[in-house]
């Protein structure tokens, strides 16, 4: 009997260690195929429809990089963000003087999807070793003064083969960028709903 559920116990770790490196494989190739897209950095706040709303094509900022891999695995983080505020507004941050919440913008704000994340994700060590960051990854960093940024580690290597690259929008449009260790990690989370 010991064996058999050892046997089981076994085959499920298993098949949730599969599905999550197979939705890793896919949301990295959902964030890279976001590079084809010719898409301006443009911070403007838009009203957008919900759910399942987007800001223009062709625009948007860093933020917009996730969401839209994440839409191409039909994940709508900006009905998951908004449903989850409504809920616990008082656990999201208030830097933005907001009294309510704004499905607009909401999901658009790198705090509040990494306390999205570490609420209903894998809150991952912060360290200054590459092999810990893997496809699938959602790295988030402080630039200067305060600025927020997040990215997608996606199944490509730097030149040099020692880590992946990200997905991200820091003002060139959805790039491919050698910069896991470019700014000051705030953040590492692996999601998947």
């Amino acid at each position: 009997m010991k064996k058999v559920i050892l046997f089981f116990l076994l085959f499920i770790n298993t098949a949730i260690v599969f599905s999550q490196n197979n939705f890793a494989k896919k949301l990295s190739d959902a964030a890279l195929s976001l590079t084809k897209d010719k898409v301006m950095y443009d911070p403007t706040y838009f009203i957008i429809s919900y759910p399942n709303g987007d800001v223009p094509a062709g625009k948007g900022v860093c933020t917009d990089v996730v969401i839209r891999a994440y839409r191409k695995l039909n994940i709508d983080l900006q009905r998951e963000v908004h449903e989850d505020m409504l809920k616990h507004f008082d656990l999201y941050p208030k830097q933005w003087g907001l009294k309510k919440t704004d499905t607009n913008i909401d999901h658009r704000r790198v705090l509040n999807l990494m306390k999205y994340f570490s609420r209903f994700g894998i809150v991952k060590s912060i360290t200054a070793d590459a092999s810990n960051y893997i496809p699938g990854d959602i790295v988030c960093w402080n630039l200067v003064g305060g600025i927020t940024h997040i990215g997608i580690v996606v199944n490509k290597k730097s030149a040099d083969n020692k880590r992946y690259l990200l997905v991200h929008n820091i003002g060139n449009g959805q790039e491919l960028s050698d910069c896991l260790f470019s700014f000051k990690i705030i953040g590492h989370y692996a999601f998947k709903k």
